[in-house]
């Protein structure tokens, strides 16, 4: 039996490849871009309003965030 790498996609990701096809400008491109980012952001927003909503962020949870340092240490030999 022969087995090849093709991908499998979602619904979702033809849905997208579907639309993209049919772009045929930068303009078009980077309102798309602006499309996806709003649609992420408003995903986002949603979420930390419902964590805000169940006591899991409040005020010292943005505070700590603000002076947060999340850097990767880097190990130098």
């Amino acid at each position: 039996m022969m087995t090849t790498n093709s991908p499998v996609f979602t619904p979702a990701q033809i849905e997208i490849l579907n639309a993209v096809s049919h772009l045929k400008t930068e303009e078009e491109i980077k309102e798309l871009q602006q499309a996806i980012s709003h649609f992420f952001f408003l995903r986002a927003e949603k979420e930390m309003d419902r964590l805000w909503d169940q006591g899991v962020w409040n005020e010292k949870t943005l505070e700590d965030l603000r002076t947060a340092h999340y850097r990767t240490p880097y190990i130098t030999e």
